[in-house]
C-alpha cells in the first residue's frame, strides 16, 4: 500500500491511497499520516489494515495534485521541532564495478585505510552478523528538524555559506514513536538527502557541517517491506535536458547492513524514543553525481525514481540570498 499526504484546492489536508500512477483515493476524515499511524498503534492494528478499514471518497487524479505543488512530505509533525531527520552512511555496496574496486581496497592493511574505508570494511564484515549479535555501528549523521524537509516538487535551497549542492538519492525510513516509547516504522519513501560534497571533501571532519542542508522525501510512503533488491535511477536535468543519470541499486541485498540493524543503532538512544515524535532516517546513497564531477547549478532538477513508488521525487536546486546575521548578542 502506498500513501500520500496532500491538500485539497481549498488547503484542507488529506491522506490518500495511491492506485498506480494515475489516481489517489482520499481517506474520509484523515488529515495526517501521523494521526493514522498513532490510531493503528492504539488499535493494535497494522497501518495498512487500519487504512483499509476506513471509508473513502471518490478517487482523484494523482499527477495534477503533484504538478500543482499540493503533495506534502509523506509524514510530518505539527511542531517541526518534534521531527528528527538523520541518517546513516557508508551502507551500500554500490554497483558491481564499484564493489570490485572497493574490495581490492579493503584487502589492504587496515593501517593504510582512511577512516571512511575502515568504517566501510567494518560494515561489510559485521553489518549482518549471523550469530545473533548486534551489527557493528554505522556512520550516523544529523540533518535537522522537520523544517528542513522540502515537499516533493519544491526547491532544495543552496545557502550562501555552502560550497556545493549535490543530490543523494536514497531510501528513507519514516517512523512515529508510540506512547510507551516504542518506535514504529510507518514505511519507506524515496529521498534526496542532498549534501555539500565539496565542503566534506576538504576534510572529513566537515561531514557534520555538510549534512546541515535541506532534504526531500516522497511523494509516497510504501507501507510494508521493500523488495530485498531493486534498482532505482537518479537523473539531473538542466533546462529540460538530462545531463546525468545513474542506476541506484538498493534494498538489503545491495547493502552491508539490514534495515533492522540500522534502526537499532538509531533508536537505542533514549532521546530518540520520545512519545509521538516523528523520525525520518536516510539509509545511505549508492551513487553520487559528484563522483562524476557534475556540478549542480541553480534551477537544475534532481529526479529520483524506483519501482516500489509510482511517481518520481523531483526537486530543483535554488540558490538563496544570504540573510543578515550579526552574531550572538550578550545579555
Amino acid at each position: 500500500m502506498n500513501l500520500i499526504q496532500f491538500t485539497d484546492s481549498d488547503g484542507t489536508r488529506r491522506v490518500g491511497t495511491v492506485t498506480g500512477a494515475d489516481s489517489v483515493t482520499p481517506i474520509t476524515g484523515a488529515h495526517t499520516l501521523r494521526e493514522l499511524a498513532l490510531e493503528a498503534i492504539a488499535l493494535h492494528s497494522g497501518l495498512a489494515d487500519h487504512v483499509a478499514s476506513l471509508p473513502t471518497a471518490e478517487a482523484i487524479a494523482y499527477a495534477p495534485i503533484l504538478a500543482e505543488g499540493r503533495v506534502l512530505p509523506p509524514v510530518d509533525h505539527p511542531d517541526d521541532a518534534h521531527t528528527l531527520v538523520g541518517g546513516t552512511g557508508l551502507t551500500h555496496l554500490g554497483s558491481a564495478k564499484a564493489r570490485n574496486s572497493m574490495h581490492r581496497t579493503l584487502e589492504a592493511d587496515e593501517a593504510t585505510l582512511t577512516d571512511s574505508m575502515k568504517m566501510f570494511r567494518w560494515g561489510v564484515e559485521g553489518g549482518k552478523p549471523t550469530d545473533g549479535s548486534s551489527p557493528v555501528q554505522p556512520e550516523w549523521f544529523y540533518k535537522g528538524d522537520g523544517s528542513i524537509l522540502a515537499a516533493p516538487g519544491q526547491p532544495l535551497d543552496l545557502p550562501p555559506y555552502a560550497d556545493d549542492g549535490g543530490e543523494e538519492a536514497e531510501i528513507a525510513g519514516l517512523y512515529v514513536i508510540a506512547d510507551d516509547g516504542t518506535p514504529h516504522r510507518i514505511g519507506f519513501a524515496l529521498g534526496n538527502e542532498y549534501s555539500d560534497h565539496v565542503m566534506e571533501k576538504k576534510n572529513y571532519l566537515y561531514l557534520a557541517h555538510s549534512k546541515l542542508r535541506a532534504a526531500s522525501i516522497g511523494p509516497e510512503v510504501l507501507v510494508g517491506d521493500l523488495p530485498p533488491a531493486f534498482e532505482g535511477r537518479v537523473r539531473i536535468f538542466r533546462e529540460g535536458k538530462e545531463i546525468w543519470s545513474a542506476p541506484v541499486p538498493t534494498g538489503e541485498n545491495n547493502m552491508a547492513y539490514t534495515f533492522a540493524g540500522l534502526e537499532y543503532h538509531h533508536f537505542k538512544y533514549d532521546a530518540f524514543r520520545r512519545p509521538s515524535d516523528v523520525h525520518v532516517h536516510f539509509f545511505g546513497a549508492a551513487v553520487l553525481s559528484f563522483g562524476d564531477k557534475i556540478e549542480i547549478k541553480d534551477d537544475d532538477v534532481m529526479t529520483v525514481t524506483a519501482p516500489p513508488f509510482h511517481l518520481p521525487l523531483q526537486n530543483p536546486l535554488r540558490r538563496v540570498p544570504g540573510k543578515t546575521y550579526e552574531g550572538v548578542r550578550v545579555l
